[in-house]
């Protein structure tokens, strides 16, 4: 059931948002070679703590048998999609990393990645990580009142596909409230015109995730790291965005 948030618990999402985007912003400022991912996570469980936020990924399991999670961010590195988990490794000049990370404040959860260069990369994974970007900021744009998903999911697709890149397909955008997982599950492909209707109230974290090469992933030995089948590169951004009646509100951007 897709739970519907008053302005009062939006403007608690919001704040929720805010705290997020500093800890990323503390984590991107460290971003570059010879930085090791552990070293990320401090800083954005720093930010988080001190601001009265709890790291929502921090002991998550995603399935029974699962080992929880044990970081604050998620840390993967060039062909590694999502759900790194960070250690010892140490950044090097010419990778991509994508960072992704949840706050928990006052019970309600904040969601949000970027993918950024270490130091300088090839044209090509630029290309890569501004398309990533735009099919982002295009989704967000379509997050509107009478809109359906399948509007924001085809409006994703168009601007990854046209650009030469492919879609994962096992992982989706998806609800986020009192619960990091939420209905409705919102893909980075569809068809406009089908799937459910946006309404106001309704908060949404929206995440295109982009391959280089083949759209096919795989599941590491931690359990954990999704890495790109073909071990081409990957991007991954997100935003927490909640439908209102005055268009699409960006929850997790300053």
């Amino acid at each position: 059931m897709i739970v519907l948030k008053s302005e009062h618990e939006i403007a608690i999402m919001r704040e929720a948002g805010l705290i997020l985007r500093q800890a990323l912003d503390a984590v991107r400022d460290l971003i570059e070679p010879g930085v090791t991912t552990l070293e990320l996570d401090e800083a954005a469980e720093r930010v988080l703590r001190s601001m009265g936020a709890t790291p929502t990924f921090l002991g998550v399991t995603q399935y029974e048998g699962q080992e929880p999670f044990p970081a604050t961010i998620t840390a993967s590195i060039n062909d590694e999609l999502v759900h790194g988990i960070p250690s010892d490794r140490t950044l090097k000049q010419g990778d991509i990393i994508s960072i992704d990370c949840g706050a928990t404040y006052r019970g309600y959860v904040a969601d949000s990645a970027f993918t950024a260069a270490v130091g300088e990369i090839s044209t090509k994974a630029q290309q890569l990580l501004d398309v990533t970007q735009k099919s982002l900021d295009v989704g967000i744009e379509m997050m509107r009142a009478g809109n359906r998903t399948g509007d924001v999911s085809a409006a994703i697709q168009k601007v990854i596909e046209s650009n030469g890149f492919s879609i994962v397909r096992e992982y989706t955008g998806h609800g986020v409230g009192r619960s990091m997982w939420e209905p409705p599950q919102v893909p980075n492909f569809g068809i406009a015109g089908r799937g459910t209707v946006l309404r106001p109230g309704m908060t949404i974290a929206l995440e295109p995730m982009v391959n280089m090469g083949q759209p096919e992933t795989k599941i590491e030995a931690d359990q954990w790291t999704v890495s790109t089948r073909d071990g081409k590169l990957c991007a991954h951004f997100e935003h927490s965005i909640a439908v209102t009646e005055n268009g699409p509100l960006v929850l997790t951007q300053l």
